[in-house]
């Protein structure tokens, strides 16, 4: 591990710090740096392939048949047929529809997921995939290069990678022109709705501009729409 970070960092092996390997890979952590170091080079040089993406988000829990299943499954057969790699976390539910989509698009399914002890998240659909043995990893993976962000319902996670988003365009970290798509008005809609009211009204937290980071819509098809008439990132016009 530390011969590749070393390639690709292009520094002499003697500078790097000299570990014995404990036996309990995780009860040191200065090899945990060098795991989160390895982690950090090989996912970026996965996810620098594809500098034309989508990334979609949603509950793992939505089975096929369900609403939101099927508008993820339409999602990803238009976003491939625009060209467009279709990037998730390779789980179930949302993930899987939209890689499935996609893979049945003859499109590139791409999954980003976690590697777990007694399992591994990949849906069926996926045909390119690495996976991570840190979340925070993971999920830097997701965000790096997309072109748009797509949303639908989900839970914590969901709702965790919509607002860190959010507030990396809002503080200007990454490219203010990236669309954050929120699709399902009935899920979204009180969360928009107490954003617009307490956070930018009543309590001031934020600016009114920064309600105009996300879109809320109600079908893949507006979903496409908006991905089809966004830029590439800033960071790969440079």
């Amino acid at each position: 591990m530390t011969e590749e970070i070393r390639k690709n960092l292009n520094v002499p092996a003697s500078k790097l710090p000299q570990f014995e390997e404990p036996q309990d890979f995780r009860s040191s952590m200065h090899w945990r740096v060098f795991r989160i170091m390895a982690e950090f080079i090989e996912g970026f040089q996965f996810i620098a392939n594809y500098k034309k993406s989508v990334t979609v988000f949603g509950s793992a829990r939505f089975p096929e048949g369900h609403q939101w299943y099927e508008e993820a499954r339409k999602l990803g057969g238009l976003v491939a047929k625009e060209g467009f790699a279709m990037l998730t976390g390779g789980g179930p539910g949302i993930m899987e529809a939209a890689n499935r989509g996609a893979y049945e698009a003859g499109g590139k399914s791409v999954g980003v997921n976690i590697q777990l002890p007694t399992e591994q998240r990949i849906n069926p659909y996926v045909s390119e995939s690495r996976g991570f043995h840190y979340f925070f990893s993971r999920k830097i993976m997701l965000s790096y290069s997309a072109q748009a962000y797509v949303y639908f319902p989900g839970g914590f996670g969901t709702l965790d990678e919509m607002f860190e988003i959010t507030t990396l365009i809002q503080t200007k970290k990454i490219s203010t022109n990236i669309p954050v798509i929120l699709v399902g008005r009935e899920f979204w809609g009180p969360i928009v709705k107490w954003i617009e009211e307490d956070l930018c009204e009543k309590f001031k937290t934020i600016e009114h501009e920064d309600k105009e980071i996300f879109t809320l819509v109600d079908s893949a098809e507006e979903a496409m729409a908006i991905i089809s008439s966004s830029k590439i990132r800033d960071e790969f016009n440079k």
